[in-house]
């Protein structure tokens, strides 16, 4: 079986790449034309997440088994197909950063591609450890959210209603979908690592409390930019709005995101 696993995970990266070239074809929103790659690196990263965290979350409804014995659970054959899909979406992903931007741009994200590849691949190559996979895969939910409020950052968006339920949406998820399966899955680890080789302990410990770390800084940045900056608040005299911290699209100003979020999963 492992072979049709790779063939999938083959796919995937081919998949994934021709989603890249075919969002060149198509025509970007006039606001977010200052920065096309990123427009169509983030929309192909929206489809990932909403496929694999649908599906995560549909899998886990319908076999608990696979969260109960996350190693050996019965899981259906498509559960494996959808972390070997993942799989290829993140080496597809890496391939269009190191094409398009420098190491220096994109060094924070490669490593977290590098860990995520490596603990999903374990699933991939030995066939187990499928149910602690999909678990992993819940945390695309929130990912959604991020991405689509990337999107509405790029589209110049902001401030909005849509972006502000977006904002809320992102930080709602990121401690159901994030937080909680992070924290049972170090839980999990540390309660169970008699029956997990040393070396995958180390590998999942340390993917876990990257991403953990990750999330945590993640949360804070988009909960004081969107949240505690955006409540309105009296000018104070002699202050005068400098050109940095707004742009214009259209003739609206609108809030240009200074906090740098470097975090896909």
């Amino acid at each position: 079986m492992a072979p049709s696993r790779l063939v999938v995970t083959g796919a995937s990266f081919a998949a994934f790449r021709g989603l890249h070239w075919g969002l060149q074809r198509l025509p970007t929103p006039g606001c977010a034309a200052q920065d096309q790659w990123k427009w169509r690196n983030v929309c192909v990263s929206l489809v990932h997440s909403l496929l694999t965290g649908t599906g995560a979350l549909l899998g886990l409804s319908l076999y608990p088994q696979m969260a109960a014995d996350p190693i050996h659970g019965h899981h259906p054959p498509w559960a494996m197909m959808l972390v070997a899909l993942s799989v290829g979406y993140f080496l597809a992903d890496g391939v269009d950063m190191l094409w398009n931007q420098t190491l220096n741009q994109t060094w924070e994200l490669l490593c977290h591609h590098l860990v995520v590849v490596s603990c999903l691949s374990t699933a991939v190559l030995s066939g187990h450890y499928v149910g602690f996979s999909m678990v992993s895969l819940l945390l695309e939910l929130n990912s959604a959210c991020l991405h689509l409020r990337k999107l509405l950052l790029l589209s110049h968006q902001a401030p909005s209603l849509t972006f502000s339920v977006t904002s809320w949406a992102t930080l709602m998820t990121l401690a159901l979908f994030r937080m909680v399966p992070l924290g049972w899955m170090i839980l999990w680890l540390f309660r169970q690592h008699h029956q997990v080789p040393l070396a995958l302990v180390i590998l999942g410990a340390t993917g876990l409390a990257t991403v953990g770390v990750m999330s945590i800084v993640l949360g804070v940045r988009i909960l004081v930019s969107d949240v505690l900056r955006s409540r309105p608040h009296r000018p104070i005299a002699g202050h005068r709005e400098t050109r940095g911290s707004r742009t214009y699209c259209d003739d609206r100003p609108v809030i240009r995101d200074n906090p740098t979020f470097n975090l896909k999963d």
